[in-house]
């Protein structure tokens, strides 16, 4: 499993792995390293909105609340809010036209994925809602559009190549 998470201007990059025995969590700050820790499935416990887990000799008890792509995590006497978007959720905003990772002078991608075909050049003067490129991500094919008129600047991806979450694909400049 894959998703962001942000708190407080930071941006955090989280994937979890399941085996019989442990949970793998990898973590990454932007910017950052990856941070990988592992989580036995007997050291855990969930009941209501309560998880309680033992993680480096010590024992953690959360309460968290939801309310939509945000979570609220008390632990130890501290209040933290976090914004999460799952892969569906980065997908989805990465699409949206005049979205935040696609209505400024940048096309980013919103989550891991394969860039499949690109139909535009640099010098290429497009309309809002001509199609840019498809990217194949949780096994669809997904084509992104133009949120506005604007040129062509670069075409910082080649066909075939594998991306990050937040990789910038494609960068415009206003229309004269």
């Amino acid at each position: 499993m894959y998703f962001e998470a942000e708190s407080e201007g930071l941006k955090y990059q989280v994937s979890v792995s399941e085996s019989k025995s442990h949970w793998r969590v990898g973590m990454r700050e932007e910017d950052k390293d990856w941070e990988y820790f592992e989580i036995r499935k007997e050291d855990y416990s969930f009941f209501d909105d309560t998880v309680s887990f033992l993680f480096k000799d010590s024992s953690y008890l959360l309460d968290v609340l939801n309310k939509g792509t945000e979570y609220t995590v008390y632990t130890r006497g501290v209040f933290k809010t976090f914004k999460v978007y799952n892969e569906e959720a980065l997908l989805h905003e990465s699409l949206k036209a005049g979205g935040g990772m696609g209505g400024g002078l940048n096309l980013s991608s919103g989550m891991p994925g394969k860039i499949v075909k690109i139909f535009v050049k640099p010098g290429d003067e497009v309309k809002a809602g001509d199609p840019l490129l498809i990217m194949e991500a949780m096994k669809m094919e997904n084509e992104m559009r133009a949120a506005s008129d604007v040129k062509i600047k670069e075409v910082l991806v080649k066909e075939g190549e594998n991306v990050e979450s937040g990789a910038e694909l494609v960068t415009f400049e206003k229309k004269k």
